[in-house]
């Protein structure tokens, strides 16, 4: 399936079912974030890979091949000119086409790439989920707005945990887009089970 997207090109990954707050002030992604959420419409983000998030004339921008939908789950505008939105991860996708337009705004024709399938966590794998488990624990106190990821909470699905994982390790972002574009999602949890076993976030 292919449909046409406005693009916002960052230095962060947005993983599906992921969860990503922005502050918007630049003029071509107010517009933007005014029709998405005029019309519930999603946008694509794209790894930026050359340029400055803040478009400066002097510098092009380039981006990955391969994003993730956002739709606006919730907007607040505590200024003019300034629109504060928490995004939720939607389907994976790779560009086509883009072409930017004269106020800056890239648009472009995205391919959907298919969902994760149901994995379940396999035993040997299980520690990942334990350790993920404690840590939604930990968020008791934290005011649920605030939670780094959002119910429901699927810990016994390997994309599911996987995912999570990549968002809240300290990898390179360009390790953490990688991963997420991984089409196998038991291949995905394996690598970051390892990572966290390294790390010593793995108990018997």
């Amino acid at each position: 399936m292919t449909i046409s997207i406005p693009l916002f090109p960052l230095g962060a990954v947005l993983a599906p079912d992921g969860v990503l707050p922005l502050q918007i002030f630049e003029v071509r992604y107010l517009h933007m974030i005014g029709q998405c959420i005029a019309d519930g419409s999603p946008f694509g983000v794209v790894l930026l890979t050359a340029g400055n998030e803040v478009r400066a004339p002097e510098r092009s921008e380039r981006f990955a091949d391969t994003g993730t939908l956002a739709s606006i789950d919730t907007h607040h505008a505590p200024s003019p000119g300034l629109i504060q939105v928490v995004c939720r991860g939607g389907a994976r996708f790779r560009v086509l086409h883009a072409e930017v337009q004269a106020a800056g705004l890239w648009m472009a024709e995205v391919e959907l790439l298919a969902a994760d399938q149901s994995v379940r966590i396999p035993a040997e794998l299980r520690g990942a989920a334990d350790a993920l488990d404690r840590v939604l624990a930990s968020l008791d106190e934290v005011p649920e707005d605030r939670w780094p990821f959002r119910p429901p909470f699927l810990l016994d699905d390997c994309g599911w945990v996987a995912n999570r994982w990549c968002e809240l390790l300290p990898l390179p972002i360009a390790q953490k887009h990688s991963l997420l574009m991984l089409d196998n999602p038991l291949i995905r949890l394996e690598l970051l089970h390892d990572m966290l076993d390294e790390h010593g976030l793995i108990t018997s």
